[in-house]
């Protein structure tokens, strides 16, 4: 059976169910992070949309998305190999095995997805749309917003879960500086504008 496991065609999915065992032990152990999910600002939101929704990602937290996902993947992928081998007298390559198998993974997991987020209705309430982070604070990580030219910055949700977003001022004689905390009033696509108080470059009495 170790044998099996550790054979060059079956390596891939071994991994992957080792990594979902990992996963769960570190989730059980209450050290896992927050992981954002959104598409990010670059890419196309509807179709990317469409395309986590379809996979059942947002339904519940993204590593209990991963860890369905590694499970289905690793399990397919071995007995698809296995089937392989018996039709044909010997394995198939992980070039055609791989992406095969991640694509007959996604099904099952969407719909586990799916499941486990009717069952744990809780779970579902941590993944928020986009737009239900206009009234937040959001501070600027990375670089300098001014008007057309946004700046990474990190948010925190009503769940306590972590956001990357980009963030340009609303008015046009605003700038962001690094560290500085901004108010988000409004999305625009996948740019959230924002206002400042101006308090951060007031001088701190210790």
């Amino acid at each position: 059976m170790t044998e099996q496991l550790l054979a060059p065609e079956n390596v891939v999915f071994s991994s992957a169910l080792l990594l979902m065992l990992l996963i769960g032990v570190v989730q059980a152990m209450g050290l896992s992070a927050d992981v954002d999910t959104d598409p990010g600002a670059d890419a196309d939101a509807g179709f990317a949309d469409a395309l986590l929704a379809w996979a059942g990602i947002g339904r519940v937290p993204f590593l209990m998305w991963l860890v369905l996902f590694l499970a289905f993947f690793g399990a397919l992928g071995l007995g698809l190999q296995q089937l392989v081998t018996g039709l044909t007298g010997g394995p198939g390559t992980n070039l055609l095995m791989v992406p095969l198998t991640a694509a007959a993974a996604l099904p099952p997991t969407s719909a586990a997805a799916r499941l486990v987020g009717r069952i744990f209705p809780s779970l579902e309430t941590t993944a928020i749309e986009r737009d239900e982070l206009v009234g937040l604070y959001a501070e600027i990580s990375i670089g300098t917003a001014r008007s057309g030219h946004p700046a990474r910055a990190r948010v925190t949700d009503r769940h306590g879960q972590s956001h990357q977003i980009m963030v340009e001022p609303d008015s046009a004689d605003q700038v962001f500086q690094a560290g500085e905390s901004v108010l988000l009033v409004k999305l625009e696509g996948d740019i959230f504008k924002g206002f400042t108080r101006g308090d951060f470059y007031l001088p701190r009495l210790d």
